[in-house]
């Protein structure tokens, strides 16, 4: 199962990382040209909570029955999880920044919403997409992404 999980996790988040790249570059164009807020703006930022969303479920998964989760094993103290990098990443710092990440999605999109014009519209979405991005790549595992 943990294998499973893992390679769906693991190519789910080109998916997000795609999505959430095309979105926030797509809600900066709308912003700083004036463009009208369409239906397509929409789906596009719709979807891109989506799939983080769904990405989000799979990890959870993954953090529970990963091997490199070690948080509540005896046999590891958090002193020792700190000092090594590859296990912080895996413990701490991946999860963490995931879940920022996902929350300015959230809270991005939740704010579009409410703004009447589209100007605003494209500003949240661009704002709060576009640190979320960053934060997310920030924190990947690219030596495992990659390889």
């Amino acid at each position: 199962m943990y294998q499973t999980v893992q390679f769906i996790h693991s190519y789910w988040a080109y998916l997000v990382v795609i999505m959430l790249t095309v979105a926030a570059v797509s809600a900066i164009i709308g912003w700083v040209s004036g463009k009208e807020y369409s239906a397509g703006n929409f789906r596009i930022s719709l979807f891109t909570l989506i799939v983080s969303h769904i990405q989000l479920l799979i990890g959870i998964v993954l953090f529970v029955v990963s091997d490199k989760t070690v948080w509540f094993s005896d046999k590891v103290s958090v002193s020792e999880i700190m000092g090594d990098p590859v296990l912080r990443l895996y413990n701490l710092e991946h999860p963490l920044m995931m879940i920022i990440a996902i929350v300015l999605i959230t809270v991005g999109y939740s704010k579009h919403k409410k703004k009447l014009t589209s100007t605003p519209k494209f500003k949240t979405l661009a704002i709060f997409y576009t640190i979320a991005l960053l934060v997310l790549l920030s924190r990947i595992p690219w030596t495992a992404w990659l390889s």
